[in-house]
């Protein structure tokens, strides 16, 4: 019976752990970028675009479909660079908890 109880205050310990972070990663901020800096996305590790920065020299009519692309694989790169941000958080929050291999969180 000991053995349940302190596994119930384990998890509820990790729950809370997990609430703490979830809070953290709306607060990481991760910076894409795309056309060697002309266009950069700035995203929460929680994949919330909190902005995105086009340099003036790309807004051009007859060059829409280039920025177009631009802004698409510097949300990617955000979004990939929020990803790592995320793994390394829960990685820091499970790392000590033994858990068996497949199930840890990514």
């Amino acid at each position: 019976m000991a053995d349940f109880l302190g596994m119930m205050k384990q998890a509820a310990q990790f729950q809370s752990k997990m609430k703490a972070m979830q809070d953290e990663l709306d607060h990481i901020e991760v910076e894409g970028t795309s056309g060697g800096g002309l266009v950069t996305v700035r995203m929460t590790a929680k994949m919330d675009v909190k902005g995105i920065s086009i340099d003036p020299s790309l807004i051009k009519p007859d060059e829409r479909e280039i920025l177009e692309d631009l802004v698409v694989t510097a949300l990617g790169d955000a979004r990939r660079k929020a990803e790592v941000a995320m793994q390394e958080k829960m990685q820091a929050l499970t790392g000590g908890l033994g858990l068996p291999p497949g199930l840890g969180f990514s």
